[in-house]
């Protein structure tokens, strides 16, 4: 069984797989090494015949910030598009495995952490959770996952949350459909939990019948959209107000402790 790295750590409780993000210094945001952990895992529990649901969270303070600027502000264009592929290839494959993933989110979502949780097959947020797509603000489209905010919210809504003027939470993008079900600020993981114990006592075959079902429909347009967000993304990266969020968050080589 797939142990985890130092920035993913995976559990079982019975029937139930967790898998847990670990970077909380960085606010639990994405680089390569987080993102290839959480796919290992998903593979792993998805060919365990003993699990029969999975839920995603993060270490305090929060669920996940997105993409760790520090870390994508360090490559080249090139570099950046195909890190935000290999995000969206985790979102997808999340709905490519037979199992359901349920997302327990606490403190935040933001950008890619947002994404990641809309692409799971259910979501768990705390009351207080804060849910925001920063992305326009700062200079670029959501480079990916933008399908699952519509199959869930319509496009209209999509559209208006990519524009990054608001931020929501639990209850507010519970109203929306972003979230399926809220708690109470620390129930997250333990509501989650139980209902993956829920979707355990049904039978195997139906819940992965509707989960295939269900998954194709929303997997019809994903990985299109996402190939022309990545696009448009990067092009949008060399915009100047781009380049300016990317040079707060670059460091002068002299300065540096973590290369």
């Amino acid at each position: 069984m797939w142990k985890g790295n130092e920035s993913v750590e995976v559990g079982i409780e019975g029937t139930v797989g967790t898998i847990t993000l670990q970077r909380p210094f960085r606010r639990n945001s994405m680089d390569q090494n987080l993102v290839e952990g959480v796919r290992k895992s998903l593979l792993c529990f998805a060919d365990d015949q003993k699990i029969s649901a999975l839920v995603l969270r993060g270490a305090e303070p929060g669920f996940c910030a997105g993409s760790d600027l520090k870390y994508i502000s360090e490559m080249d264009i090139r570099q950046i598009s195909r890190f935000e592929q290999e995000c969206g290839d985790l979102g997808r494959l999340i709905g490519f495995i037979d199992k359901p993933v349920i997302a327990a989110v606490e403190g935040f979502a933001i950008g890619g952490g947002f994404t990641l949780a809309t692409c799971c097959d259910l979501v768990v947020s705390s009351t207080d959770a804060k849910w925001s797509l920063p992305e326009v603000p700062i200079g670029w489209l959501t480079p990916w996952g933008i399908s699952s905010i519509i199959n869930r919210v319509g496009l209209v809504e999509a559209r208006r949350l990519c524009f990054g003027l608001d931020s929501l939470d639990g209850n507010e993008a519970r109203r929306l459909g972003l979230v399926d079900y809220v708690t109470d600020p620390g129930k997250t993981t333990e509501y989650a939990t139980a209902l993956a114990r829920r979707i355990g006592e049904l039978p195997g075959p139906a819940v992965k019948a509707t989960k295939r079902f269900f998954s194709t429909y929303a997997m019809e347009k994903s990985e299109t959209m996402d190939f022309e967000a990545n696009r448009l993304f990067c092009e949008n990266a060399t915009s100047s107000d781009a380049q300016k969020t990317f040079d707060r968050f670059r460091q002068p080589k002299q300065a540096r402790h973590d290369v």
